[in-house]
C-alpha cells in the first residue's frame, strides 16, 4: 500500500521519481571524515551516470533518468543535524513517496565496508537520521547503512565520525563505492524487499 504523505499536495505524487539522499557535513574541512560517505556515494553516482549536481536551495542536487525512472540525487546542505530539513524540502517539492526516499548514512555499529538496507528503525543516536525522523513525522522510511565501525574497544564516537579515513580505508572504501551503487540502483528498479533479500542476506546483523 502506498503511503501518501503529501496530504496538502494538489499535484499527485509521481511513482516514478526517487530522491536518493547521502548525508554529510559541508565543507572542506568535512571531507572524506567517516561521518560524510553518504556524500561519497552520491559523489561517486553523480561521476558514474556524468550528473552535474547543483547548488539550489538546502542541498546539492542532481538528476538522471534509467529505465523510466528518474533518480534525484541529493547532498543536504544543512550539516548533519537538519539534514531532515533538505529532505523534507525536496521531497515536498519533488512530489516524492515517502517509500521512494532513501538515505544513505554512515553507521558506527556496522562492521567498516558492510550494508545494511532496512525499511525502517530507530535512529540509533544519528542525528541526521533522528532529524530526518522528526521533519518526515515518522521513522518508517527507507535507509542504507554504510559500516565505519571502529576496531577499537574504547574511543570518542564525535571524534571517531568527524575524524578522516586513513588511506588504508579510503582503499577499501572505493572498492565497494560500486556495490553501493548497484544496491541504489537495485532499490529503484527491483523494490525495497527484493533488495534487501539480495542483499542483506550476506552481511552481518546490524542494531537498529
Amino acid at each position: 500500500m502506498i503511503f501518501k504523505w503529501l496530504f496538502s499536495k494538489s499535484k499527485p505524487i509521481d511513482m516514478k521519481k526517487f530522491l536518493i539522499v547521502g548525508l554529510g557535513n559541508i565543507g572542506e574541512e568535512y571531507l572524506k571524515t567517516r561521518h560524510n560517505i553518504g556524500f561519497e556515494v552520491i559523489d561517486f553516482m553523480a561521476e558514474k551516470f556524468e550528473v552535474e549536481m547543483t547548488d539550489f536551495k538546502l542541498g546539492t542536487k542532481g538528476a538522471f533518468n534509467q529505465t523510466g525512472k528518474k533518480i534525484i540525487l541529493l547532498k543536504p546542505s544543512t550539516f548533519m543535524n537538519q539534514s531532515g530539513k533538505s529532505v523534507r524540502y525536496w521531497a515536498l517539492k519533488e512530489n516524492i513517496a515517502l517509500e521512494n526516499i532513501l538515505i544513505i548514512t554512515d553507521d558506527i555499529h556496522l562492521p567498516l565496508t558492510f550494508f545494511r538496507l532496512k525499511a525502517k528503525g530507530s535512529d540509533g543516536g544519528h542525528n541526521g537520521l533522528k532529524d530526518i525522523e522528526s521533519q518526515l513525522n515518522t521513522h518508517n522510511y527507507p535507509r542504507l547503512r554504510f559500516g565505519i565501525k571502529s576496531e577499537e574497544k574504547s574511543f570518542n564516537q564525535v571524534d571517531f565520525v568527524l575524524g578522516k579515513f586513513s588511506d588504508t580505508e579510503m582503499v577499501k572504501i572505493t572498492k565497494v563505492l560500486p556495490q553501493s551503487m548497484e544496491i541504489v540502483l537495485s532499490f529503484v528498479q527491483m523494490g525495497l524487499d527484493r533488495t534487501m533479500n539480495n542483499f542483506n542476506i550476506r552481511l552481518p546483523k546490524a542494531k537498529s
